[in-house]
């Protein structure tokens, strides 16, 4: 029906007759002349009918934008002066000799030159998937998964696909579940990740896989986040941590050159120690220059007990950022407002202390806890911080994981409000995790319980969890997880100890691990792998605010689809095949 794509018109066609085929963008009618912007996936050309045709102008008059029309025509140079730098097509315009209507189109539901709201743009997803801008984003999207192919099997990487009706999986997620008709009263799980089935691939030999899969998981949702997503799955056999990372790195490194002609160079490694340390997140964006600093030995001994009291608690903290220049930035109601946002994270409080000026000692500094302090602690905290004239100090005093979150996320909030947060591209590595998180007395593995320790045996795991680190690593690009991987247990005896320590008993673990158990008894191989989130990293590379918008057809916040109603009721014949039972409960009213 057409002999060529709307944006790939150029110089190169003039004097052609081409055949075209698309929505009507805009239509601009001026008197004796009518143009048109003819848009398909690949971009927009203008279309131009005059009065020489009046048939054909009669027909162009009523066309209607996203009419879905066939335009014939001949290209032509756009007249001196009439050129659009902004186009593409710019250059040349399309005189029409012929336009036949395919299909009317109703009065929009979306309006294209205005915002509109998110449950209204996913509702008429396939009307709000034509703008240009979700168009290209789309075909990056594309781009981005070829790419990661070629990438992967150019190193020996076989794509093989993993069940998705299956067994639960550890992810530390609800699962989905899916009732079985054959196997009345049972269920299959939706994967929350292929984790057991690409370690078992490991165990049959394949060596190195990978997979752009699809996985659920029934958790509550944000921006980053949907039920449904897309991960980089890999897995090798063989491999050190270190060539993991190696490995995937390159693969990281060529998708951003060929793609966004951007050299991330070589990646930095970081503790994670050192990164809840200086930037309260393991997951730090580096393009933000503020830093968190300790001053609990500073403050251990002062009479101020919301000091004192967790500075001499091991499992408290005391830390506080420094704003240069912040001083003439924060008002009280600033301050305040900022106050009520750490609040979010679990921060009773936020004292702070402004140097008006330095060289006046005590008498330069303002805050309401100054007479609090020592003259003493006051000297060491200034050199600390190395605070200057105009800064102000901002503090948290509380639990570890209180302070570091709060401050963490203040950090971000200040550097954005402040425009001190860069544009570059800044990744790192972040690695060395705690094995465990220890939360009322019991173990949980931070990662899932097949991440390896490093530079352990089973039985120094055993005596000592709570210091053990994982052999775990996650690849961090301003400030957001792109992915995570470890280096998988592959030995029985340490796989049981850590079932032990997380409270696994033998029995709960040949029910839910059995097979992957049995599989470690031939002879597994050691092994690691990686997965990237595929609609965080689009994400990034695009620009876009949420991974909703580099989606064809995501969920709501509330995990549901207003295009498609679900989720929806089935009806009692299919549920009395299946052997379920729905329980119906009124909502509540606004009075009780």
């Amino acid at each position: 029906m057409r002999t060529h794509y709307c944006g790939e018109v150029n110089e190169s066609h003039v004097g052609q007759e081409v055949t075209l085929c698309g929505w009507v963008n805009r239509r601009r009618d001026l008197g004796a002349v009518i143009f048109l912007d003819l848009r398909d996936r690949e971009g927009i050309v203008q279309v131009v009918y005059d009065p020489d045709l009046p048939e054909v102008l009669e027909k162009a008059n009523s066309l209607r934008n996203e009419f879905c029309i066939q335009v014939k025509g001949k290209v032509r140079a756009r007249p001196e002066g009439q050129v659009n730098k902004d186009m593409a097509t710019g250059a040349i315009e399309v005189l029409g000799l012929d336009v036949t209507i395919l299909n009317r189109a109703a009065p929009l539901p979306l309006d294209f030159n205005q915002e509109n709201s998110e449950e209204n743009r996913l509702k008429y997803r396939y009307l709000d998937l034509r703008r240009p801008e979700m168009t290209e984003r789309l075909r990056f999207r594309a781009k981005v998964t070829s790419a990661v192919r070629e990438s992967l099997e150019s190193q020996g990487f076989m794509d093989i696909e993993t069940p998705i009706l299956t067994a639960a999986t550890p992810e530390g997620a609800r699962d989905y579940l899916v009732p079985s008709r054959t196997h009345k009263g049972k269920f299959f799980a939706l994967p929350q990740s292929p984790q057991l089935f690409k370690q078992l691939l490991m165990m049959s030999g394949m060596e190195r896989y990978y997979q752009i899969v699809k996985c659920f998981r029934d958790e509550d949702l944000r921006a980053d986040r949907q039920p449904e997503f897309t991960q980089i799955d890999i897995e090798t056999s063989f491999m050190t941590a270190d060539q993991v990372m190696e490995v995937t790195e390159k693969m990281i490194r060529e998708l951003f050159l060929k793609l966004l002609n951007v050299d991330l160079g070589n990646f930095p490694r970081m503790p994670y120690s050192e990164a809840m340390a200086r930037f309260g997140s393991d997951k730090p964006d580096l393009r933000n220059p503020l830093e968190i600093v300790d001053i609990a030995d500073i403050v251990k001994d002062v009479e101020f007990k919301v000091f004192s009291g967790p500075a001499n608690d091991e499992k408290g903290r005391v830390a506080v950022i420094r704003v240069p220049g912040g001083a003439s930035e924060f008002s009280r109601k600033n301050i305040d407002e900022l106050t009520k946002f750490v609040g979010i994270y679990g921060a009773k409080g936020m004292p702070w202390l402004k140097v008006n000026d330095k060289a006046a000692g005590l008498e330069g500094l303002q805050s309401p806890i100054l007479k609090f302090l020592s003259e003493d602690a006051v000297t060491a905290l200034l050199e600390r911080t190395q605070a200057e004239t105009g800064d102000i100090i901002f503090f948290g005093a509380d639990s570890y994981t209180t302070v570091s979150e709060s401050l963490g996320a203040l950090r971000l909030k200040i550097g954005e409000e402040l425009g001190l947060t860069s544009n570059e591209w800044k990744p790192l590595w972040v690695v060395d995790f705690p094995m465990f998180e220890e939360v009322d007395g019991q173990f949980h593995a931070l990662h899932h319980p097949f991440t390896a320790p490093t530079r352990a045996s089973a039985e120094e795991l055993e005596a000592n969890p709570a210091v053990a680190l994982s052999n775990a690593y996650d690849m961090v690009l301003n400030g957001v997880e792109l992915g995570g991987g470890s280096v998988r247990i592959h030995d029985q005896a340490m796989q049981a100890a850590v079932f032990r320590i997380l409270g696994i008993s033998d029995e709960e673990a040949k029910e839910k691990f059995g097979f992957l158990l049995e599989a470690l008894q031939y002879g597994a191989p050691p092994h690691a792998g990686l997965a990237f989130g595929l609609d965080r990293l689009v994400m990034l590379m695009t620009g876009a605010s949420s991974i909703r918008d580099v989606m064809a057809f995501p969920k709501t916040t509330t995990a549901a689809c207003p295009l498609t109603n679900a989720p929806g009721q089935a009806n009692p014949e299919q549920l009395a095949e299946l052997g379920i039972q729905t329980i119906v409960t009124e909502k509540a009213t606004d009075s009780e």
